[in-house]
């Protein structure tokens, strides 16, 4: 990914909790194009990690993504944060970001022949990636529905400008307003397998979507997303411990870290990218012991047979693992 140095040129609040920023070159050079689901990897001082943030575009306009003269993002400001999104709302005009990208990692499939309309599906702050997909989307003159999905109006941000742009293919579906509720099951029943979902929201709609249309007997490939939480403990989670069969060393991972946090404390070296469980780089070959998957990205065939794992997420249900690592 490139590397930038980015200045905030502008700020706006788009509701009570989200704040859009312009990005721009401090000397107006022109700015790396990208693609709908792209994101910038932003470095917040003090933390190790980069954070994520999708760039929206809400206009029909083919230039704002092959030669960009600046890049927008949105931002929530999360409760309890970690740092990221408090920093990202702090920020005024002629702060500077280091950030990396832009990097794909949720593409549109390419024009399929007589295909049907594509659904996009955006809860709350997942409308970013998703905004860009329909302006793409109508770019190229494809059928598709926007569905955006709220705890209330006035928490769903770029409602005007998605309505100029879409019409009649944006649908908006707010908790607080029963005219316009439209359940996940109501939504998907009308629809075959044959199309292609996108969605994009938190990690509760990510995980209905997923379920409810595997259940429904839509292909992988046809149910996209992308979740931007990263591995966090759960109830009744335990202390396992990992032997890595080829360095011949035994660690402990406690409830409150991965595999991956441990092995890198340990001053290993593994391969990872996402650590959300998505993209299937940290995978390991596991030798002995019961994973407890929590990726999204193996096939529900792969799990049962528990050969492999993501160690950036999933943990184990057994006392012990032996991976090949």
């Amino acid at each position: 990914m490139t590397a930038l140095t980015l200045t905030v040129s502008a700020v706006q609040i788009e509701t009570p909790l989200i704040r859009s920023l312009v990005l721009t070159s401090p000397g107006g050079e022109a700015l790396p194009a990208f693609t709908a689901g792209s994101h910038l990897k932003i470095h917040i001082p003090g933390k190790q990690e980069p954070r994520c943030y999708s760039l929206v575009c809400l206009e029909t306009d083919r230039l704002l993504f092959e030669a960009p003269t600046a890049y927008r993002l949105g931002v929530r400001i999360e409760d309890p944060s970690t740092g990221g999104s408090q920093y990202m709302h702090q920020l005024k005009v002629g702060d500077t970001l280091d950030v990396e990208g832009p990097k794909n990692d949720f593409p549109l499939h390419a024009p399929e022949a007589n295909e049907d309309p594509i659904i996009l599906i955006a809860g709350g702050i997942g409308i970013t990636p998703v905004a860009s997909m329909a302006a793409t989307l109508r770019l190229q003159q494809r059928l598709y529905e926007l569905h955006y999905y709220g705890r209330s109006r006035d928490q769903m941000s770029f409602v005007r400008e998605l309505a100029a742009q879409h019409g009649s293919a944006l649908r908006l579906h707010a908790d607080d307003d029963a005219a316009t509720l439209l359940p996940l099951p109501a939504l998907l029943t009308p629809l075959t397998p044959e199309q292609h979902l996108y969605v994009c929201g938190p990690k509760g709609l990510i995980d209905a979507v997923i379920e409810q249309s595997h259940g429904k007997h839509w292909p992988h490939s046809h149910v996209h997303f992308e979740l931007f939480a990263n591995a966090a403990p759960q109830a009744g989670d335990q202390a396992f411990e990992v032997e890595l069969r080829q360095s011949g060393r035994t660690l402990l991972v406690p409830p409150d870290k991965t595999i991956l946090e441990v092995l890198e404390d340990a001053g290993c070296d593994p391969l990872f990218d996402c650590r959300r469980g998505e993209c299937g780089v940290c995978q390991a070959t596991v030798l002995e012991g019961t994973p407890d998957h929590r990726d999204y990205y193996l096939s529900d065939d792969e799990r049962a047979g528990g050969q492999v794992m993501q160690i950036c997420i999933s943990r184990s249900h057994s006392a012990r693992l032996v991976l090949d690592l």
